[in-house]
């Protein structure tokens, strides 16, 4: 278990209580991704989206130059084109705002940071060995994920577990104490289950419906489900109709204790969250007029 030092993530300038909900916008630098298929590929449109999700409320972005799943090859140096200087601009834009980077790879981690990234996404469950001392020599934060030993931009298949929760806790909380080992601060990493990466449907929705386990281990929990295919699979939906179910899931794993929420629409997660906040009792409705007047 985790002394929490009073639970406060701090990433960036900012820094988050345990009773807040922050919320990171999506923004991909790929031509391919399977949800907005390249409309923040070109650098214009990226700022725009970025200008876009601040005013909407989000906390974060998370910033990735490469596809999650099969795709095109992309390589280190192009994956530094496509992120390096638009993590510099945007840090010269929005000072305050907290930037992550999704990448697996050190060598990224190391420019991006350099640049002003403050938290590394590694969605890969460090399967580039270096990328935590990466982190830890940049100051920045980490995420430690779980994809059941899948190397990176692979599908799962027949992916199978004694018990998926128990895996994800043993494996996410590993790689935290790794990345404490090797300097990354404590108030700086994150865990993540990592829905659909080295999982089924049915293992994603029981990782959503116990993710108080994962919130008890005491280090903070991000989530990543918003169009994920095991919503899309679960009411038989494509990408772009399953915002009614990333809400559910996202108000399920708030409930539950989750901290960070990765999210392609800012504003419907930013209200659905500001409710659960009020419902848990950690933040006061914005009025409270009805049959007292």
């Amino acid at each position: 278990m985790v002394d929490e030092r009073e639970g406060v993530l701090r990433l960036g300038r900012r820094s988050f209580g345990p009773g807040e909900f922050a919320v990171m916008a999506i923004i991909n630098r790929t031509p391919d991704s399977f949800f907005d298929r390249g409309a923040t590929y070109a650098t214009d449109a990226a700022y725009a989206a970025i200008d876009k999700a601040v005013a909407e409320g989000a906390d974060l972005v998370d910033i990735g130059g490469v596809k999650a799943g099969y795709g095109e090859p992309v390589s280190e140096s192009e994956e530094l084109r496509r992120t390096v200087d638009f993590v510099a601009g945007i840090r010269a834009r929005h000072p305050e705002l907290v930037i992550s980077v999704d990448t697996y790879r050190s060598g990224v981690a190391r420019r991006v940071a350099e640049a002003g990234a403050d938290l590394i996404n590694d969605t890969w469950a460090g399967a580039d060995p270096d990328l935590v001392n990466a982190a830890a020599e940049a100051g920045a934060g980490l995420v430690c994920s779980h994809v059941g030993g899948l190397s990176p931009r692979t599908d799962p298949h027949r992916m199978a577990y004694d018990d998926v929760v128990a895996d994800v806790i043993r494996t996410t909380t590993a790689l935290a104490d790794r990345a404490l080992a090797a300097g990354v601060r404590r108030d700086g990493i994150l865990i993540d289950p990592t829905h659909d990466f080295g999982k089924n449907t049915l293992q994603s929705l029981e990782l959503t419906r116990r993710l108080d386990e994962l919130a008890a281990t005491g280090w903070p929990v991000l989530v990543a489900v918003s169009n994920k295919d095991f919503i899309g699979e679960t009411l038989e939906l494509p990408p772009g109709q399953r915002g009614n179910g990333t809400l559910a899931a996202l108000s399920v794993s708030a409930w539950l204790g989750a901290r960070v929420f990765r999210v392609h629409d800012v504003p419907a997660a930013r209200q659905a969250l500001d409710f659960i906040a009020v419902l848990r009792g950690t933040a006061q409705p914005a009025g409270t007029r009805r049959s007292l007047a």
